[in-house]
């Protein structure tokens, strides 16, 4: 058995609180390691009005269609 299911397993023996804790936990572990997704879909989000003056251009129309 791996670690994440034995978290897994672990996991449903607590009361509800306690679970609750772990899920804010393991959300906190991924803020701080960088592992958490919504932030780079923020970021994706911000690069988009700088990036869109280097996509749309002329010179490069001829990749649009591939």
């Amino acid at each position: 058995m791996n670690i994440s299911e034995r978290i897994c397993q672990e996991s449903y023996r607590l009361p509800e609180a306690l679970a609750r804790e772990v899920l804010d936990f393991i959300g906190y572990l991924k803020k701080k390691h960088g592992l958490d997704e919504s932030h780079a879909e923020s970021l994706k989000l911000s690069q988009m009005p700088v990036m869109q003056r280097i996509w749309d251009n002329a010179e490069d129309e001829v990749w649009n269609d591939l």
